[in-house]
C-alpha cells in the first residue's frame, strides 16, 4: 500500500471512530477486529466489583453475549464476584486488545439474566464444562487437586450420559452500561478517547476526552 493510500485508510478509520453516534455498533466492529487479531480469547474482559468494605476486586472473565441491553457473563453465584454483585449490583468492565492497541471501558448497574437465557447458554457448553460447573465450589478453599478431581468424577457418574441441568447456583449477569469509553493508541501518548454516556430515553451523549 502506498503512503497516500495508508494515510487515506487511517483518515477513514479516524472518521468512523469520531462519527459513531452510539456505542454498540462501534463495539461490535472492534470486537470483530479483535476476533481476527487476538491470539487468545478476544472476548476476555476484566470485571471489577467491590466487597462489603468498598474494596475493589478485579478478575478476568469471558463475555458471552452482548446487545443494546448490555454485556453478559456467567459464573457460580456463590463465587466472590457472585456474592459481591448480589450485595452491590454495580460493576465495571475493561477490554484490552493489545494487538490492536485498543481498549474499551464499561460501567453500569448489573441484573441477573433471565433463567431461560441462562439455561440456553448452559446447554451450549461442552459436557465437561457443565460437569465442572457442578463440581466446583468456586472461590471456596480447596484442600487438594484430588478433591476437585474426585468431585468431577462423582458428578460424571451421577449424570452418566443423560442431560446435565443447569445448577441453581450457576447463572449469568448483564451489565447495562451507563457509560462506554473507547480508547485508541496514538503517537507520543496523544491517544484518541471517546466516551458515550447514557441519557435515558434521549439516547447517548458523546464527548471527546483528553488523552
Amino acid at each position: 500500500m502506498s503512503d497516500q493510500a495508508e494515510a487515506a485508510a487511517e483518515q477513514l478509520t479516524k472518521r468512523d471512530f469520531w462519527d459513531a453516534d452510539e456505542p454498540f455498533s462501534l463495539f461490535a466492529e472492534w470486537l470483530a477486529d479483535a476476533t481476527e487479531s487476538e491470539p487468545n480469547d478476544p472476548n476476555a474482559m476484566a470485571l471489577a466489583t467491590v466487597d462489603a468494605d468498598g474494596l475493589p476486586d478485579v478478575r478476568m472473565v469471558l463475555l458471552k453475549d452482548f446487545d443494546r441491553a448490555g454485556f453478559v457473563f456467567y459464573t457460580n453465584l456463590g463465587s466472590q464476584k457472585g456474592r459481591e454483585l448480589a450485595a452491590n449490583p454495580k460493576a465495571a468492565l475493561c477490554f484490552h486488545w493489545k494487538s490492536l492497541r485498543r481498549q474499551v471501558r464499561v460501567r453500569g448497574p448489573v441484573d441477573p439474566v433471565d433463567p431461560a437465557e441462562a439455561d440456553s447458554y448452559f446447554a451450549s457448553r461442552p459436557r465437561a464444562s457443565r460437569i465442572g460447573a457442578w463440581a466446583s465450589r468456586q472461590s471456596e478453599p480447596l484442600e487438594s487437586r484430588f478433591a476437585l478431581e474426585k468431585a468431577v468424577a462423582q458428578y460424571t457418574a451421577r449424570f452418566g450420559i443423560g442431560t446435565i441441568p443447569r445448577p441453581d447456583f450457576w447463572s449469568g449477569f448483564r451489565i447495562a452500561p451507563d457509560s462506554i469509553e473507547f480508547w485508541r493508541d496514538g503517537a507520543f501518548r496523544l491517544h484518541d478517547r471517546i466516551r458515550f454516556r447514557r441519557e435515558g430515553a434521549a439516547g447517548w451523549h458523546r464527548e471527546r476526552l483528553y488523552p
